[in-house]
């Protein structure tokens, strides 16, 4: 995370939430596949350089860990911050091909309301969905000084994924 310039932009998720890890290895594991996508990196918020990224974004306090507790955050390179169903959109978008259609639907004026509705409602349920619960949710993340082998510490790179399960097999 602390590279000068950042290409790609950076999905910022609660990695102590299992729900929330099944989504972002699922996105990793099905979005990244199309040639249309754009790279992209997912962060737990509790290994991300929240600060640095909140730097980017003008330092306006949108990037902070109590937001990231409640919902996904989209950090672009030019600062924009997305979250929750937003952040959800853009990641589709970024992705390409039929993913960049879903992602613009959830992205158009009269959809907004309910995707942030629907996302709001899985969120403040997400220890019952499944995969759900906070137990060991970031072990299977890359920790600081661990040898995650994605890029920073903690980071993993969405265009170094392998078509594998996340966990490296078991």
């Amino acid at each position: 995370m602390s590279r000068a310039v950042t290409r790609d932009p950076v999905l910022v998720f609660d990695g102590d939430c299992a729900f929330c890890t099944t989504c972002v290895n699922v996105a990793e594991r099905y979005l990244r596949q199309t040639l249309a996508s754009g790279g992209w990196e997912a962060v737990p918020f509790q290994f991300a350089a929240l600060a640095e990224l909140d730097a980017r974004a003008g330092g306006r306090g949108e990037v902070t860990r109590e937001r990231a507790e409640r919902e996904v955050l989209w950090v672009t390179p030019d600062g924009r911050v997305h979250a929750g169903a937003q952040a959800v959109a853009r990641l589709l978008m970024r992705s390409g091909g039929v993913w960049a259609y879903l992602g613009g639907a959830l992205a158009l004026a009269p959809v907004r309301p309910v995707a942030a509705a629907v996302y709001r409602w899985v969120a403040a349920h997400r220890g019952l969905m499944a995969g759900g619960g906070r137990a060991r949710a970031l072990r299977a993340r890359a920790r600081p000084g661990g040898g995650g082998g994605g890029g920073a510490a903690g980071t993993v790179r969405c265009d170094q994924v392998s078509a594998g399960p996340p966990d490296g097999g078991a």
